[in-house]
């Protein structure tokens, strides 16, 4: 039998391993760490039988309990689809400006509206719906094609520009083919004098001539749009693409025209008149 190497300092039996002199003791582990040891392997062989959990090639093991998580969240969504069904059923039913006048249908709507908008408008509006270059805020009350919620609803169902045959049109001819150079920043001395100071103010008496003979058709002989078309505000220092005489300049020249899709057919009916009112309710409804 081998002969126990006991440590002199603690009394207590060594290994027989030792490195630059300092010998490895023998203490083993306290039997009750020991004992709630094994009781977690145990533990975990029999969870992995009662539970799924061993992955195979196409599935897993589903367990001797058959218990599915999926199936849980599945019944959760059930239910909770199905708890909201009455509102949903007389959302689908209602006029969507009757939806903004009840309280608690409105407010349903409006929370689902939220959700909707996250998923499918966020993109282009951002997450506030503040918007941004080319993508309109839907904050204000700056609307090229109305804000009451008929309007607003009209609007996500049909699209700007869309493939849907009732889609909101309208296209800004490209007038550097049509009016010179000296023109154009007349025009745009103009504009920009209607709500702040332009460049030069020699410019807006003959901007307003240029104005008024090829834009008021659409703009209005005030400037201020024409929501059944979609001609902007030009008067209220809300701009779509782009702030000060350049930018009006570049439009005028060559003008970007956005697109928004049809939602019909993408959304529900219920779901876009939850949109319409959650729009309408930013601020900026009329």
């Amino acid at each position: 039998m081998a002969e126990k190497n006991i440590d002199e300092i603690s009394g207590v039996e060594t290994t027989g391993h030792e490195w630059d002199g300092i010998q490895e003791l023998n203490n083993p582990l306290p039997r009750w760490w020991l004992w709630t040891f094994y009781a977690t392997i145990v533990w975990a062989i029999a969870y992995t039988i009662a539970y799924p959990a061993w992955p195979l090639l196409k599935e897993n093991t589903k367990g001797m309990l058959g218990f599915s998580s999926r199936q849980v969240v599945a019944e959760d969504i059930a239910k909770a689809t199905e708890a909201q069904k009455v509102f949903l059923d007389k959302i689908a039913a209602m006029p969507v400006a009757d939806i903004a006048k009840d309280q608690e249908l409105s407010q349903f709507a409006m929370n689902g509206g939220a959700a909707a908008f996250k998923v499918n408008c966020a993109p282009c509006h951002g997450s506030g719906a503040s918007g941004g270059p080319g993508f309109p805020n839907l904050n204000d009350n700056d609307w090229l094609w109305g804000g009451k919620v008929d309007d607003i609803y009209a609007t996500i169902n049909h699209g700007i520009r869309s493939e849907d045959p009732d889609t909101r049109t309208s296209e800004m001819p490209a007038f550097g083919e049509m009016l010179e150079p000296d023109q154009i920043k007349q025009v745009a001395s103009y504009v920009v004098s209607l709500s702040g100071t332009p460049a030069d103010a020699a410019l807006v008496e003959p901007g307003k001539t240029v104005f008024a003979e090829n834009c008021a058709s659409c703009h209005g002989e005030d400037a201020k749009g024409g929501r059944d078309f979609g001609a902007p505000n030009l008067a209220d220092a809300i701009w779509l693409r782009g702030e000060g005489e350049q930018a009006i300049i570049n439009q005028v020249n060559k003008p970007k025209h956005g697109m928004m899709p049809a939602w019909a057919g993408r959304l529900s009916d219920a779901t876009i008149k939850e949109l319409a009112v959650y729009v309408h309710s930013l601020g900026g409804g009329e």
